[in-house]
């Protein structure tokens, strides 16, 4: 589907489905712009848009696949950016979902490429349907409007996973379970996924300075902020990574401890039964022995188990094996 929003500079007002067929005269007013949306599109409507605005085959393939790496190239007369929204689902196998969003920048037009409805966009189309205040500002401006909504989908994520690694690290104290485990695991897939997305982001935005595209100066404070936001969301997902890392080893030590305390009070009560058993065994053999149908003999074996049993427990005890 292609959803066109072209911002006339001269009536200072916004046109709504207008055809691609014929660019050429409304482009060539550098204070114009026109935002063209092509979402859950067909092979033949990007072909559509490409041949519109002659973009690049290697360009439009890039659109046709999914991939999991943001990047920007420069083409002769625009820019090509990959990057990605998140789907957050706890329900799921694979909790995160990374949504692709391609964008072409030109001199006074942007267009938005994704097969998957985006919140952030459709914002910004309903704001464009109701005024200019979007379009009027320049292609940086609209640029950064759209990368700012898919960065500010990441931190509800991350209060929530936040949330997420507190609650386990109360859980591995209080009741260890193999399901602890399965969470720790599906957390720390959720937190690498999210920081393969972010990092090449960042660098893209890293410095304003040195930014592949011209960006004016009043709204160079808005790329520092956005710079800023993918930092901080850089920052704390390493954070969460070390959490993670250091809450599954401290789980993994505390299994390893019950095992042993397991395993240490298993082998006291197997040394205690050993010469329990030795006795019990050579008094219990087919053959002939000393006083065996007195009851005396049966009285004093039985005694002396018990206080063999007592003496290796006194022992223990002093020796603090159990």
């Amino acid at each position: 589907m292609i959803k066109t929003y072209m911002y006339d500079h001269n009536t200072d007002k916004m046109r709504h489905d207008v055809s691609l067929d014929n660019l050429h005269p409304f482009l060539t007013n550098k204070n114009n712009f026109l935002w063209v949306d092509l979402y859950n599109f067909s092979e033949e409507e990007i072909k559509y848009v490409a041949n519109a605005f002659d973009f690049h085959e290697l360009a439009v393939e890039d659109c046709m696949h999914y991939s999991p790496r943001a990047k920007l190239d420069k083409y002769d007369d625009y820019y090509f950016l990959m990057m990605h929204a998140i789907r957050y689902n706890e329900e799921r196998d694979e909790e995160i979902m990374l949504v692709q969003l391609n964008i072409f920048l030109g001199e006074n037009y942007v267009v938005t490429v994704h097969k998957n409805t985006l919140p952030s966009l459709g914002r910004m189309a309903k704001i464009c349907l109701n005024d200019c205040k979007l379009s009027n500002q320049g292609r940086d401006f609209f640029l950064y409007s759209i990368i700012d909504g898919l960065v500010d989908e990441y931190f509800p994520v991350l209060d929530r996973i936040g949330d997420r690694i507190e609650d386990l690290e109360d859980e591995i104290y209080e009741k260890p379970s193999r399901e602890t485990t399965d969470e720790f695991l599906a957390l720390k897939r959720t937190i690498l996924t999210m920081r393969r997305a972010i990092t090449p982001q960042r660098r893209i935005f890293y410095s304003i300075s040195s930014s592949s595209f011209t960006i004016s100066e009043d709204n160079q404070p808005y790329y520092l902020d956005l710079k800023d936001h993918l930092e901080r969301i850089s920052d704390t997902i390493d954070g969460y990574k070390d959490l993670t890392d250091g809450a599954l080893a401290t789980y993994s030590s505390i299994i390893s401890a019950r095992t042993t305390e397991t395993m240490r009070v298993l082998t006291v009560i197997s040394t205690i039964f050993m010469p329990l058993t030795f006795v019990t065994g050579f008094f219990g053999m087919n053959v002939p022995l000393p006083d065996q149908t007195s009851l005396w003999s049966t009285v004093s074996i039985t005694l002396g188990l018990v206080l063999v049993s007592l003496w290796m427990v006194v022992l223990f005890r002093q020796k603090k094996w159990m």
